[in-house]
């Protein structure tokens, strides 16, 4: 093996552009971790706002790099050498992973590369059903899901909130997604639905039959209608979107009821969610092989399905950056090795 890599890495914050695909040190295993030839790394919201520096959140919260740095926190991929003390797993594994999120979250995980080391502890065995792009697009937005809708797995402190975040029972409620065609939501409707919940979708119109096919029982096209006018009333809002004014679903959220934020700076209807008695919560997602074991026998028998968008080769990450910041998403957007 050689002392070299291919990765693409940043040497200063920017646009797509600054993403430069070029020869990098090759990582050295350490003591609990495992050396992965990486086949795929997925595209996710936290690599955009690392990319361009997180110049989105308050001055004391952006980050301070030491560049060069490799992006990208979702991969899959095969083991190629054990650190020490680690048994769980042997060469040749085929493997998918979250890597150190949200511990590198200001100076890149590292997945945009040809090989990563990554703790055994945030590891897991890859679905044989599922090929390596899919299983790359799965983890973070996977994790995202399922730490709302099924359970945190942690007791970190809370970065948005003073009190942890408790997910709610879901057999018999009604729950709208907003966003629910993209790399998250489109999970959401899956875990939602295996739960026994009936699922309301929104999107825009093309993404109709996709969300359809999901399992989505009704579907909105916010281009037509807006998602808080519906007559009805919900247990249960998740909106995978954030920006502005997310405080216009509590309009639609039974008493009682839930909005769950996956992006919640900038919300603002704390006041009018306590007096209409809805529990307005968020969470940090956190990588965790075990909670990828798992969920993994449910993307191994169908019942979770991992939709791809598209897929680009490393060296053209800069163009995958450009179609995620498009918009209309349709699932995963992959990097392949």
């Amino acid at each position: 093996m050689t002392d070299k890599m291919k990765a693409v890495r940043l040497h200063a914050f920017g646009g797509p552009d600054v993403l430069c695909y070029e020869d990098a040190p090759m990582p050295m295993v350490n003591a609990g971790e495992v050396l992965v030839k990486v086949h795929a790394a997925g595209i996710n919201p936290p690599d955009l706002y690392l990319r361009d520096g997180y110049r989105t959140l308050p001055p004391e919260w952006q980050p301070n790099p030491t560049f060069p740095l490799i992006p990208g926190t979702d991969l899959s991929g095969v083991i190629a050498t054990l650190g020490e003390g680690v048994t769980a797993f042997k060469p040749g594994d085929e493997v998918f992973a979250m890597v150190n999120f949200p511990d590198d979250l200001m100076k890149g995980s590292g997945a945009y590369a040809e090989y990563i080391c990554v703790p055994a502890a945030q590891l897991a065995h890859k679905p044989q059903k599922l090929g390596y792009l899919e299983a790359a697009g799965a983890p973070m937005s996977l994790l995202t899901a399922w730490q709302f809708l099924i359970n945190t797995g942690h007791n970190a402190q809370n970065p948005f909130q003073s009190f942890k975040h408790s997910p709610v029972a879901l057999e018999g409620k009604t729950v709208m997604i907003n966003g629910a065609a993209g790399g998250v939501g489109h999970l959401v409707v899956q875990i939602a639905k295996w739960k026994g919940a009936r699922v309301i979708a929104v999107a825009s119109g093309r993404h109709k039959a996709f969300l359809q096919d999901l399992g989505a029982d009704e579907f909105i096209n916010y281009r037509l209608t807006a998602a808080e006018s519906v007559s009805q009333k919900v247990d249960l809002v998740i909106d995978a979107v954030g920006g502005a004014n997310m405080e216009r679903f509590l309009k639609v959220i039974k008493p009682g009821g839930a909005l769950y934020l996956v992006n919640p700076l900038g919300f603002a209807g704390h006041t009018i969610a306590t007096e209409l008695g809805i529990t307005v919560t968020s969470t940090q997602v956190r990588s965790s092989g075990r909670q990828l074991c798992e969920a993994a026998h449910l993307l191994e028998n169908g019942t979770l399905r991992i939709m791809l968008d598209s897929s680009f080769p490393l060296a053209h990450a800069s163009l995958a950056h450009e179609r995620a910041s498009q918009g209309s998403i349709q699932g995963k957007i992959v990097l392949v090795i």
